[in-house]
């Protein structure tokens, strides 16, 4: 369990998720950690859901952390964060899980020697099912990346990778629930067609990719294994995959990922 403080500047549903994770595996007692925000109902709401410390000066709430998780939108960071280098110095660690603001130019915002760290979470984070990456910046040290880690895992897998494929990350795991998502509402379309209730057709397709999921991560199979035990000889299976290959499921999905990837990188550039 830390023993570091952890303060979230920012209260949003990310940090909200995070936090909450923290304190369900236990990583962190709740006294531990105190989040930020501007907006009153929502650090009242944050209060009673989590029952840690709110602030609305995100100045004291800096002085009071030892570790501090940059959870703002991209425009307000580089308004605030500046503001916070003399606090932070280099005895706090920064953990960024702000898209498009990459290692180098959080460095930039703080005092020379501050201990950095980019992570990428993703939207399942909210129920402790993300899939994370992060990079550690040149002054973090390994226990640094390790507590980063621990934090990650407490709200799914996480992965520490180089800097450059953050943007890979993004455009797979961090854009993935949309693109996932969409598929389960076409599958439901395709039962509602077929003449299923829509509410059973939704349930059917959701509760689908869901088993489907945990099938391959509980048993390591491939997915083309998976694949190949549904699709029968003469089939309905094989029937409604030769579909899919007809109309470019596969590189539809493999171009959405990279067009997500090159518009990551895009972002951090501008």
């Amino acid at each position: 369990m830390l023993e570091q403080k952890i303060g979230f500047l920012g209260a949003g549903k990310m940090g909200e998720a995070l936090a909450k994770g923290i304190i369900q595996a236990k990583v962190a007692l709740p006294e531990r950690l105190a989040m930020s925000d501007s907006d009153a109902k929502r650090r009242a709401y944050i209060c009673d859901t989590l029952k840690v410390q709110v602030l609305d000066d995100n100045a004291a709430l800096v002085q009071a952390s030892d570790i501090v998780i940059v959870a703002l939108k991209p425009a307000v960071v580089r308004q605030v964060l500046p503001t916070l280098a003399k606090a932070i110095a280099t005895q706090k660690l920064v953990v960024s899980i702000v898209a498009g603001i990459t290692l180098a130019e959080l460095a930039r915002m703080l005092a020379a020697g501050a201990r950095v760290a980019r992570a990428m979470p993703n939207t399942p984070c909210l129920v402790g099912c993300g899939a994370s990456a992060y990079a550690l910046g040149a002054a973090a040290t390994p226990s640094d990346g390790q507590v980063v880690g621990e934090i990650l895992a407490s709200v799914g897998i996480a992965f520490r990778v180089p800097e450059p494929l953050l943007d890979a990350v993004t455009g797979l795991s961090g854009s993935g629930p949309a693109f996932v998502a969409l598929v389960v509402e076409a599958l439901a379309d395709g039962g509602v067609l077929a003449g299923l209730p829509r509410d059973m057709a939704l349930r059917l397709a959701t509760q689908t990719v869901l088993g489907t999921a945990r099938l391959l991560a509980e048993t390591g199979k491939h997915p083309a294994e998976i694949k190949d035990m549904v699709a029968s000889p003469g089939g309905t299976t094989i029937e409604g995959l030769r579909v899919l290959e007809d109309k470019s499921l596969r590189g539809a999905l493999i171009g959405a990922v990279e067009a997500a990837a090159r518009k990551a990188r895009e972002l951090a550039k501008s």
